[in-house]
């Protein structure tokens, strides 16, 4: 363990920007949330209003888990903001882990690193201190700003730990993924790929309520803040879970940094293809964007088949619940309610969708650090030709992508309601619908490589900031300009899916993408 102290003051001053932006995000979303809350729901027929309306919605509960506690405002907030604040420290957390660990192998810093006095343990130990001390700081944090606004201390603490649980078990999932791969993408995949199928345990547990397979929720991490109760039980022993599970992957990690080799992983890198199989730079693209794609529209079909399994009781429990019913009459009956959910998971995926296109265009940054970039370039392929090759996969790809998220929706859906050809149609619309919006956010990716390729990492505050303003923004009372800022604000709702702003939005996209490939032709290569 020789040097770890040394190794976290480096980490902390390489993430001296980084760590405070999530910090003051997770941190100030909690207050901006807490107080929009307060202003909506002052009174406790409304929370009660809102607690029998969540809890009998099954888009509400796929979502947002289940309302606990309607009494208080502190349970409002852990059912409005506790799955979404655990998804983002989760990519927090499994984030800096990677990147001050095997990115670092990738590199080739650790090894000189090592040559040095320094233990070889100390790498691993630096960044899961890092890593797991920013999530405490943003867990303590939370509680103190909600006890700020007079809530239960106990509640709010309840709440604060089960977020920071959330960033020391993904803590725990980057190390362990972080001794697998010879890669910082792999790495990172794997770990995104555990969080999803987690998430996706949670949302199929809760998505039917009481009457479903809430066993489900046990199987995810994000699930078990839930099982604490935070503002209504206050289940602290739950925690423990969360504690033991991390604690388990870090010492595995541990003992396997140990048995490898620096640099190399426990799954052995394949070997290249046979001669000639690659032959343009296309090809080339085709074979490292291939497998991110393929697992990309995988997990968003899975989305899909999940969510289409749950809209028909969106309709069924307008029928179930008389209070709910008279509420929904007002907006047009079961139907329009059913439209509602739709549209909402749609612009979900499309969310979703969007991390897809700017991981494409920013395996461009990667290729050209790797040093990779420069002999391909040193032959007779053009540089639009090269950029070009990877940005189809932002575009074409992205629709791909989406394709397999509405087919997901429309045949389980299709299926329930007997009305497949009319069914599959529809959500493949909605779901491209969303389209235009993700080429924004691509563009916007692409515009920083070509013209500031330091600041390309600002790409995923691009999107971090596109589903906040898209999810919360109503939520969070923000002024519409403000959440006009997001692209998806711009998409019409299904199923009144107008051309005009999609054609506006695939404009902007192009002329962002056309700034992009300028801009990188008239630079030089950099490091």
């Amino acid at each position: 363990m020789i040097g770890t102290r040394h190794l976290v003051r480096l980490a902390l001053r390489r993430d001296r920007i980084l760590l405070p932006i999530w910090v003051l995000f997770l941190v100030g979303v909690t207050y901006s949330t807490t107080t929009a809350l307060e202003e909506l729901y002052g009174t406790a027929e409304s929370r009660a209003l809102l607690g029998v309306t969540a809890n009998a919605n099954s888009a509400f509960l796929a979502m947002l888990g289940p309302l606990h506690d309607w009494s208080s405002l502190g349970g409002l907030v852990v059912w409005r903001w506790g799955v979404f604040s655990g998804l983002f420290i989760a990519i927090m957390a499994m984030l800096v882990v990677t990147r001050h660990t095997r990115a670092e192998e990738e590199a080739g810093r650790t090894e000189l690193i090592a040559a040095t006095v320094v233990g070889r343990h100390a790498p691993l130990a630096a960044a899961v201190i890092v890593a797991g001390g920013t999530s405490l700081l943003i867990g303590v944090l939370q509680a103190l700003v909600l006890i700020g606004k007079d809530l239960d201390p106990a509640g709010a603490f309840a709440f604060g730990l089960s977020t920071a649980s959330v960033g020391l078990v993904f803590t725990g999932v980057g190390a362990f993924t972080a001794q697998l791969s010879e890669n910082s993408r792999v790495s990172n995949a794997i770990a995104g790929g555990f969080l999803g199928v987690t998430y996706l345990f949670r949302a199929a547990g809760d998505a039917a309520g009481s009457s479903g397979p809430e066993w489900l929720t046990w199987l995810s991490p994000i699930g078990w803040t839930e099982h604490v109760r935070s503002f209504a039980d206050n289940r602290f022993w739950v925690l423990g879970i969360s504690l033991a599970f991390s604690v388990a992957l870090v010492g595995i990690s541990a003992y396997i940094v140990t048995r490898r080799d620096v640099g190399l992983g426990l799954l052995a890198a394949r070997l290249g293809p046979p001669h000639g199989t690659i032959s343009s730079p296309f090809g080339l693209a085709w074979r490292l964007q291939k497998g991110s794609l393929i697992g990309w529209s995988i997990a968003l079909f899975a989305v899909g088949v999940i969510y289409g399994s749950v809209a028909q009781a969106v309709g069924q429990m307008v029928q179930d619940n008389p209070t709910l019913g008279q509420i929904v009459s007002k907006i047009g009956g079961a139907d329009a309610m059913v439209d509602a959910f739709f549209a909402t998971v749609t612009q979900l995926m499309g969310l979703i969708a969007s991390i897809y296109l700017v991981q494409a265009v920013l395996r461009l940054r990667s290729e050209e650090t790797s040093f990779r970039a420069e002999p391909i370039l040193a032959t007779p392929v053009s540089r639009w030709g090269w950029v070009a090759s990877h940005a189809v996969f932002a575009l074409v790809g992205g629709a791909v992508v989406l394709a397999a998220s509405g087919l997901g929706l429309g045949l389980v859906y299709g299926v329930q309601t007997d009305d497949l050809g009319t069914v599959v149609p529809q959500m493949l619309g909605a779901a491209l619908a969303q389209l235009p919006a993700a080429w924004v956010v691509a563009g916007v990716a692409l515009l920083l490589f070509g013209l500031f390729p330091q600041l390309t990492g600002v790409s995923w505050a691009v999107v971090s900031a596109a589903l906040v303003l898209t999810l919360l923004g109503p939520a969070l009372q923000l002024d519409q300009w403000v959440i006009d800022a997001s692209p998806f604000s711009h998409v019409p709702k299904y199923p009144d899916i107008t051309f005009g702003p999609l054609a506006w939005l695939s404009l902007v996209a192009v002329v962002l993408l056309a700034a992009g490939f300028a801009g990188f032709r008239r630079r030089d290569l950099t490091t």
